[in-house]
C-alpha cells in the first residue's frame, strides 16, 4: 500500500503542476488584480501539496487535505473562480487515503458545478471527469505494479529458498558420501585387522618356530613350516575374497551412472526420460560402458539443444553377440541428417570397438549404438 501511494502521490503532483500552470496563464491572459493574494494563496496550494508528499502518517495527511480543500473553497469564492478546478483532484486525494469509493468523490464534485457560473460549468465539468477517469485507471495501474513487484519479490525470495535448501542437499549429500566412505573404510580395516592381520601373525609365529627348529627337529619344522604356508594360502585367500566384495561389478557401475546422468538432465531440463536396460549386462566391460555412457551424454546434449522434446528414451540391451544402446526423442527430427561433431565423435567411439551408429530422423530422432561382443 506505502508503494502504491507514492505513485498516486507523484502523478498528482504532476496533476496539480499542469492545472495550476493553466490558472496561472488564464490568470495572467485576463490581466486580473490581487496579485499578491493570488500569489500567497497559490504558494499556499503548493506547500499543502509538498507536505502531503512529504508526511508518512495517513492522519496527517487527512489533515492537510481538508486544510487545502478549505483554502482552495475560500479562494474560489473570495479571489478567483478557477481556484474550483483544482478541487476535484483534492477530493479523490482525500477519498483515496480514506480508501473509499472515488465514485462518490465525482457525485461530490459534480454538485459544486450547479453553483458555478454558466462560462466555467463546461470547463469544471470536464476537468472533473478527466481527472476521475486518469486516477481511477492509475488506482488500478499501480494496484497492478504493486502486485506485480511483491508477485516478484516473492519469487526472489522462494528462487533464494530453493537455493539456499539445494545447497543444503548438497551438503548434506556431501557429508553422507563422506560418512559412509569413513564407515567403509572402518569396516575394512576392522576386518582386515580381524582376519587377515591374525592370520598373517599366526603364520609369522609358526615360521619363526620352524626356524628354531631347524637342524634339531626337521619333522617338527617341516609341519610348522607347512602351517605357516597353509595359514598364508587363507590369508591371501581372505584378502581376494574382500577385494572381491569390495569392488561393484562393471554392469553395476555402468547402470549407475548412466541412472546418475539421466536424473541430473531431467533436474536441469525438466525433460521426461526413462530409461530401460535389459539382457546379461555382465557381458559389457568398463570399455563398453564408457563408449555407452558418453554416446549418450552426447545424445541428451544434442536432444535438448536441436529437437525439442518433451520425451526421450533411453534404451540398453545385450543380445547374444552386440550391445544396442539407443537414445530417442518425440522431437522435430530431420527429413535430412547432417552429421555434426557431435555424431561424428559418436560414431568414433564405437568404431574403436569395431561399432557403428545409425542415425534416424523420421519419426522424432533416435541415434542408436551397435557394439559387437568379443567371443
Amino acid at each position: 500500500m506505502v508503494r502504491k501511494e507514492q505513485l498516486m502521490e507523484e502523478w498528482v503532483l504532476y496533476s496539480k503542476a499542469v492545472l495550476l500552470l493553466y490558472f496561472i496563464l488564464q490568470y495572467v491572459n485576463e490581466g486580473g488584480e490581487k496579485v499578491p493574494w493570488i500569489v500567497c494563496s497559490l504558494l499556499l496550494y503548493v506547500c499543502f501539496s509538498v507536505l502531503l508528499y512529504i508526511m508518512k502518517k495517513r492522519n496527517v495527511k487527512l489533515v492537510v487535505l481538508l486544510l487545502s480543500l478549505t483554502m482552495l473553497a475560500t479562494s474560489a469564492i473570495l479571489l478567483h473562480i478557477l481556484y474550483f478546478l483544482l478541487l476535484p483532484l483534492n477530493i479523490y486525494e482525500l477519498l483515496f487515503y480514506q480508501q473509499k469509493r472515488l465514485e462518490w468523490g465525482m457525485l461530490a464534485a459534480l454538485i459544486v458545478l450547479f453553483f458555478l457560473p454558466y462560462h466555467v460549468q463546461v470547463l469544471y465539468g470536464f476537468v472533473t471527469v478527466f481527472t476521475f477517469l486518469t486516477f481511477t485507471i492509475l488506482a488500478r495501474y499501480t494496484s497492478r505494479i504493486v502486485f506485480l513487484e511483491q508477485k516478484e519479490l516473492n519469487l526472489r525470495k522462494d528462487l533464494h529458498d530453493t537455493k539456499r535448501n539445494l545447497h543444503e542437499k548438497e551438503v548434506w549429500k556431501k557429508q553422507s558420501q563422506y560418512m559412509f566412505k569413513l564407515e567403509e573404510r572402518n569396516r575394512l580395516s576392522q576386518e582386515i585387522h580381524d582376519k587377515i592381520g591374525h592370520a598373517m601373525t599366526g603364520a609369522l609365529i609358526q615360521m619363526e618356530a620352524s626356524k628354531q627348529l631347524l637342524g634339531r627337529d626337521e619333522k617338527k619344522a617341516k609341519e610348522l613350516l607347512q602351517n605357516a604356508i597353509n595359514i598364508s594360502s587363507e590369508g591371501i585367500e581372505s584378502i581376494r575374497l574382500t577385494l572381491k566384495k569390495i569392488k561393484p561389478p562393471s554392469e553395476q557401475m555402468g547402470v549407475n551412472q548412466l541412472k546418475t546422468l539421466i536424473n541430473e538432465f531431467v533436474v536441469r531440463t525438466n525433460v521426461s526420460t526413462s530409461f530401460l536396460y535389459s539382457g546379461d549386462l555382465d557381458k559389457m566391460g568398463p570399455i563398453y560402458w564408457k563408449i555407452v555412457y558418453e554416446n549418450i551424454a552426447e545424445g541428451l546434449t544434442n536432444s535438448l539443444k536441436h529437437s525439442n522434446a518433451s520425451e526421450i528414451t533411453i534404451e540398453v540391451v545385450v543380445l547374444n553377440k552386440v550391445v544396442k544402446a539407443q537414445i530417442k526423442d518425440n522431437g522435430t527430427g530431420a527429413e535430412k541428417v547432417i552429421k555434426g561433431m557431435g555424431i561424428m565423435g559418436m560414431e568414433e567411439r564405437a568404431a574403436s570397438l569395431n561399432g557403428q551408429i545409425i542415425v534416424d530422423g523420421s519419426n522424432g530422432f533416435s541415434v542408436t549404438t551397435l557394439l559387437p561382443l568379443s567371443s
